[in-house]
């Protein structure tokens, strides 16, 4: 292969999104594992929410039923990014990087959001255990804290691009008022506290409980007039940190990111809500839009990041175009036996196609006739597969099949940008 070709790059842009990637996810399953092992600790104990009549245990319970659906999108985003680096094609690799990017950016801002609860169940924890504040009113005070979250987490469960994306945008605002929330609680607590013995146990609780936070940034809360401490841009120090004021990230954290929106697999919008969440109290209200620029410069945000979101005129706000399984639908069966379940179900591989294109490749859009058009895609296709097991004498493995789709595609100028069915 000539090092300056075409195909090197591709396949070298394929090869730094999987490395990014499995960086990402490590970073969001240790955080998850490290809730877990807090939850079970807590639900374990004989005092605190733990103990008592049990009335708090729900809570702890409630983060439990969050922690298993983030955990089953980052198994099945596992499994995608396992295949997509089993196929050849690194077009293909790719596209299943980007098929497994949604269900990585719903665990990463549930993991944020569940990180949350996890300090208002420490929070509860230390009240209940000191008795530093009314019984009654703490449980009142959780399940106002669970309704606030609620809405989130499950539109974040569903992985429905149209919910996360609706969701992400509130995310940075509703932490930073869970915030408030936390501090105003943790200061009548403090109020509350008769003796300095109280006093100290309850400091060590609350510097601790924070480990894991969202919020360990923002506590205590910045005054309303305080400017945005997030500069113009993030200066790498000699130690690799990416730092500002208020923000320290490492530079290997935020190229991470850049490399995976760049590759399309995670989206600009989630990774900012991210920063800005981390960023501290006052830039959790900041639209993206607002973020200093050099934060998005830093994070890939640039015309051909932005222009990998616009296909044909749907970009321009025009109606929607057709999308075409790759894999034809009436063959479901077949593909299925061939693994195609799960998150590789075929309604996972549909591409947006300009109407013009969608009908060539079916022989002119009249399905009747174009079945009689060997050229049709659906009959190539499964004649291709059909000769391919023929040839090989066996049947065709999931990743084989993926391959001879993914030079099909290419032969047919079919963009690579799967996306799922929904319906449409």
């Amino acid at each position: 292969m000539n090092p300056d070709s075409a195909e090197r790059a591709t396949r070298q842009s394929a090869l730094t999104a999987q490395l990014a990637f499995r960086g990402a996810f490590r970073e969001v399953s240790g955080s998850t594992r490290r809730i877990s092992g807090e939850l079970s600790r807590l639900k374990a104990s004989e005092r605190g929410v733990g103990g008592g009549t049990g009335v708090f245990v729900r809570y702890v319970d409630y983060g439990a039923e969050q922690l298993r659906w983030i955990d089953a999108q980052l198994a099945a985003a596992t499994r995608l990014s396992n295949s997509a680096s089993e196929v050849e094609n690194p077009d293909m690799q790719l596209a299943l990087l980007r098929l497994a990017g949604p269900r990585l950016e719903a665990a990463m801002m549930g993991s944020l959001l569940l990180a949350v609860w996890l300090d208002f169940l420490h929070l509860a924890d230390v009240a209940l255990k000191q008795r530093l504040y009314s019984v009654e009113w703490l449980f009142v005070n959780m399940e106002r804290f669970q309704k606030m979250l609620e809405p989130a987490m499950t539109a974040l469960s569903s992985v429905e691009p149209a919910q996360v994306e609706a969701a992400v945008k509130d995310i940075p605002a509703l932490v930073g008022h869970l915030t408030s929330e936390f501090d105003a609680t943790r200061e009548a607590m403090r109020v509350g506290a008769e003796n300095l013995q109280k006093m100290l146990v309850l400091k060590d609780s609350i510097e601790a409980l924070t480990l894991l936070s969202a919020m360990k940034f923002s506590l205590p809360s910045l005054p309303p007039s305080a400017p945005a401490l997030l500069g113009m841009g993030l200066a790498v120090g000699s130690d690799g940190v990416m730092m500002g004021t208020r923000i320290v990230v490492s530079a290997e954290w935020v190229e991470m990111m850049r490399q995976l929106v760049r590759a399309g697999v995670l989206s600009l919008p989630v990774v900012s809500a991210a920063v800005r969440i981390q960023a501290g109290q006052v830039m959790m209200a900041q639209a993206y839009n607002e973020l200093p620029r050099g934060v998005r410069v830093a994070l890939g945000d640039g015309p051909e990041v932005r222009g990998m979101r616009v296909t044909g005129s749907a970009g321009a706000g025009m109606n929607k175009p057709p999308r075409h399984h790759v894999m034809p639908k009436e063959f479901r069966e077949w593909f299925e036996k061939r693994g195609f379940t799960g998150e590789m179900d075929i309604d996972e591989f549909c591409v947006e196609m300009e109407q013009a294109h969608h009908e060539a490749i079916h022989g002119g859009g009249d399905w009747k006739l174009g079945r009689t058009w060997p050229r049709e895609w659906n009959r190539m296709i499964m004649k291709a597969l059909g000769k391919a097991e023929t040839e090989a004498g066996r049947t065709l493995t999931r990743n084989e099949i993926l391959n001879i789709v993914a030079e099909a595609m290419e032969e047919y100028n079919i963009p690579m940008n799967v996306i799922p069915w929904r319906g449409r």
